[in-house]
């Protein structure tokens, strides 16, 4: 039986993005042991995932290095025959070079790539052929499978569908407002807008992590139709979240980790795009998907790969000029 290490460690929807690996490996290898690294906070993601033996977690705030050390002692204990690493730092570049598996396998602009046994050309560009995320991601498996694309997916329980039931009485709208980073996030007071002029029949729900309770709060109070709009930021898991989003008549999102719990669902996403854009490899894989994005050229759009925590010229123009009527058209 074959073992296999899938590493990712950063954000939450790099994650969900990172499980089309689990995906095509267990189509090829049934039988395989697939274990997944990532940091503390995001095993809800994996959790009862049927592909999975286990799932590492990296508790960097235990202490980096320490902590670091204690995880390669435990992957070197496992002996993998293939680490899988799908990160571009060192830490995890460290794991894999150090990881005494039989393959090393990972992006070749790692700073230990020049210790994996595989390196694999990383490609992020502005241009349009800018392959998605979850292509650059299967590429490193490849060579042992074949290049056939398979989504990424996420698995909530019959538990996790049960608790958000009594949710789904009527049509409804997810909206999930926040984002880590302020370029990357639709301003408060448009999704507000947003919300009055959504259709009356549909119960609107306001999505995230606990920390982005305030905001959708303030988004709720900040319009007239108060009545059949519920925030429930902070009150459902991620696979709670995910399994809601399912059946959706539509899901507003921003570029980021809701966006790929959609794609994880193949749930129906309507994705704002502000400083970033979709050519870079992360826009949603719904078979009904949107992106929604200025009409302006903006000669400053793109300003960076990742956003800002605020406007580098000060006017936030690729959210600011997005019209309400271009969200509003997707719901019919």
């Amino acid at each position: 039986m074959q073992k296999f290490l899938i590493i990712q460690t950063a954000f939450t929807g790099d994650v969900v993005l990172a499980t089309c690996i689990i995906e095509k490996i267990h189509a090829f290898f049934p039988d395989a042991q697939i274990d997944f690294l990532l940091r503390k906070g995001n095993e809800g993601l994996l959790q009862g995932h049927p592909y999975l033996q286990e799932v590492l977690v990296w508790n960097k705030k235990a202490g980096k290095y320490k902590t670091l050390l204690q995880l390669l002692s435990v992957i070197r204990k496992k002996r993998y025959d293939k680490v899988i690493n799908v990160q571009r730092f060192a830490s995890t570049g460290f794991l894999t070079a150090f990881s005494a598996a039989g393959e090393k396998i990972g992006f070749d602009k790692n700073p230990f790539s020049w210790a994996f046994t595989k390196k694999v050309k990383h490609r992020m560009d502005k241009a349009h052929t800018s392959p998605h995320e979850t292509e650059r991601n299967l590429l490193l498996i490849n060579d042992f499978t074949d290049n056939t694309v398979y989504k990424p997916r996420l698995y909530p329980s019959a538990a996790d569908f049960e608790f958000v039931a009594a949710m789904k009485q009527q049509p409804y709208v997810c909206i999930a407002p926040a984002s880590v980073w302020f370029t990357k996030q639709y301003p408060a007071e448009k999704w507000s807008a947003l919300i009055e002029q959504l259709p009356g029949n549909y119960k609107i729900y306001l999505l995230g992590a606990p920390g982005e309770a305030t905001l959708c709060n303030g988004i709720a109070q900040k319009n007239k139709r108060t009545n059949n709009v519920e925030v429930l930021a902070g009150r459902l898991s991620f696979l709670q979240s995910a399994a809601l989003m399912r059946d959706a008549v539509l899901n507003y999102v921003n570029d980021s980790a809701p966006m790929h719990f959609a794609s994880a669902m193949n749930a129906p996403v309507a994705a704002v795009y502000c400083s970033t854009i979709p050519s870079f490899g992360y826009g949603p894989l719904s078979d009904k998907s949107f992106i929604v994005e200025t009409r302006q050229p903006l000669a400053c759009r793109p300003c960076g790969l990742h956003g800002y925590r605020q406007c580098p010229l000060g006017h936030f123009k690729c959210a600011c000029t997005i019209q309400d009527e271009q969200l509003l058209e997707l719901i019919g």
